[in-house]
C-alpha cells in the first residue's frame, strides 16, 4: 500500500466532508463550498490588512490579527502576507514578520517567540500525491510547520511541509529546508544543510 492509498482510507465507506478530511490532515479534494468559503474571507481580510497597513502600520496590526487571530498581540506583522486561511497559523509574542510572507496554512503553522521572520519567506504546508493519477485527480493533503523561539528565518527562505526549525537557529537566505532543522545551527543551502552551530550569548550569526 502506498502512502496515498493509506491516507484515502476505504474510501466508499468514509462520510466525512472534504473539509472534514482537511482538518484532519488526510487527502482530500478542494471543491468542497466550506473551503472555497474560507478562502474568500481570507482574500478579503488580506486586502483589509493591506490597506489599513498602508495607512497606518500601526494600526493595521489591528486587521493582521483578523487574519491571524493566532498572532500574539506583540507581534508586529509588515504588509503584504498571503495565506489561505490565516486561521491555521500562530505568531509568538515580540516577532517581527517582514514583507512579503506567504503562509500556506492548510496544516498549522506555529512561530514562536522572539522571532525574525525575513523579507518573502515562504511557509508551505500543502502536499501532493507523488503518483500521477491521484494528482490528475486533483487530491492533496498537508503537514504542519513548527517555527521556534528566537529563530531568523533569511529573505527568501523556503520551510517545506512537516519541517520543524529549532530554538535559536537560523535559516539562511534562499535556503530550501526540506528536514527538521535542530536547535542552536545556522542552515543554508538547497537543501539547506547545517554549516555551523551556535552557542547561547555567542556572536550573531551572519547567515
Amino acid at each position: 500500500m502506498n502512502d496515498y492509498q493509506a491516507s484515502l482510507g476505504d474510501g466508499a465507506g468514509d462520510t466525512r466532508s472534504h473539509h472534514e478530511r482537511m482538518m484532519a490532515g488526510d487527502l482530500y479534494i478542494a471543491d468542497d463550498p466550506a473551503i472555497a468559503e474560507a478562502q474568500r474571507a481570507a482574500v478579503h481580510r488580506m486586502a483589509r490588512f493591506a490597506d489599513e497597513y498602508h495607512r497606518d502600520p500601526e494600526r493595521g496590526q489591528e486587521a493582521a490579527r483578523e487574519l491571524m487571530p493566532g498572532a500574539d498581540p506583540t507581534a508586529f506583522v509588515r504588509a503584504p502576507v498571503y495565506v489561505d486561511y490565516g486561521t491555521n497559523i500562530r505568531i509568538g509574542a515580540r516577532t517581527l514578520v517582514n514583507m512579503g510572507l506567504t503562509a500556506l496554512d492548510v496544516a498549522t503553522i506555529t512561530i514562536g517567540a522572539d522571532c525574525q521572520i525575513g523579507p518573502h519567506v515562504q511557509l508551505l504546508t500543502p502536499t501532493h500525491p507523488l503518483e500521477p493519477q491521484p494528482r490528475r485527480d486533483k487530491w492533496e493533503a498537508a503537514r504542519p510547520i513548527v517555527i521556534g523561539d528566537n529563530v531568523w528565518l533569511g529573505g527568501g527562505a523556503i520551510i517545506c511541509p512537516g519541517v520543524s526549525v529549532g530554538e535559536n537557529s537560523v535559516v539562511a537566505a534562499g535556503a530550501v529546508v526540506t528536514k527538521d532543522v535542530p536547535a542552536n545551527v545556522v542552515v543554508a543551502g538547497v537543501p539547506a544543510k547545517v554549516i555551523r552551530t551556535l552557542e547561547e550569548g555567542g556572536e550573531s550569526a551572519a547567515p
